[in-house]
């Protein structure tokens, strides 16, 4: 932890306000794309340029977690409609006040990280659990506990059981039914799982990239599906075991914990807890576990 750390944190968590959550996050992609061409191209072993998408403007900080913090924050005062928009570019409200909540919880998500960091690891590359992750999660936590009025779980509408949101109230209601979740869970867990095989950890951060990126366009209105919670653990998995089936169980799995997620934490509350990072937090550190204790090579995949 650094003071030039703790300042960039605050202004990217500013920026990351101004341009809303949702945005913020698909620049992510982008940049983690420009990373992998330059880890494949030019500095194969690795490149300090994975610092910017995962450091200076990771999720956690000014990527996503204080866009989510500010919307949180502006409705809490009526200035949003609802603290669940992570679509609206903050500075669109003209309220400097909410940027300045963006960067506070910036520096937040910069501590947040470090702190997770200090825990051992399961092994060499094996972290305990996703540290970007696990800090949006937090980060979100914290910022419903001081702006939203529902609590972390939220409640059901009257005459609707805790598990069976409306349409309304879920979190992407074309991609919320069992046929659905298990298709989208097999195509991209299979495509991550061949990134993760064929390229390694550096496949595992394309699949996010790609995935990420996507939502630029789901930004824009088009209901396309949100899956790096499926693509980044599958790609991991692959990359780990060696097996396409593997990695495919692994983006099914991740597909359905990701909208579990969402109806625990999301679909009854009036703030933005964000299932894909619930998701990719608690599998990663479900998978490095996994092998760490050699279970891959325990029960082999064929293919």
């Amino acid at each position: 932890m650094t003071a030039i750390g703790l300042l960039v944190a605050f202004g990217g968590g500013i920026f990351g306000a101004a341009i809303g959550a949702l945005s913020a996050f698909s620049f992510i992609g982008f940049l983690t794309m420009i990373g992998v061409a330059i880890q494949l191209s030019v500095a194969p072993e690795a490149t300090d340029f994975f610092g910017v998408p995962f450091g200076a403007f990771g999720p956690h900080v000014g990527g996503f977690a204080s866009g989510v913090a500010a919307a949180a924050y502006a409705a809490h005062k009526g200035k949003l409609e609802s603290g669940r928009n992570i679509v609206t570019a903050g500075m669109g409200l003209n309220s400097p006040d909410v940027l300045l909540v963006g960067g506070a919880f910036g520096i937040l998500g910069y501590v947040l990280c470090w702190i997770v960091s200090q825990v051992p690891e399961f092994g060499p590359g094996l972290a305990w659990t996703d540290y970007p992750g696990i800090c949006v999660v937090i980060s979100a936590f914290i910022a419903r506990l001081l702006w939203g009025k529902t609590g972390i779980f939220g409640k059901a509408e009257k005459g609707r059981k805790f598990f069976d949101p409306t349409d309304s109230t879920k979190w992407l209601a074309f991609q919320s039914e069992c046929g659905q979740l298990a298709v989208i869970g097999l195509g991209v867990g299979l495509l991550g799982g061949w990134l993760g095989i064929t390229y390694g950890m550096t496949g595992a951060l394309l699949a996010f990239g790609i995935a990420a990126a996507s939502l630029f366009f789901l930004a824009l209105g088009l209901s396309l599906p949100v899956t790096h919670h499926i693509a980044l653990p599958a790609a991991i998995v692959g990359a780990a075991s060696g097996s396409m089936i593997w990695a495919c169980i692994a983006g099914l799995v991740c597909a359905y914990a990701g909208e579990v997620a969402a109806r625990l934490f999301l679909c009854h509350g009036d703030t933005h807890i964000d299932p894909p990072a619930c998701t990719i937090a608690l599998m990663t550190m479900v998978f490095n576990f996994l092998t760490a204790v050699g279970f891959w090579a325990m029960i082999p995949m064929p293919v």
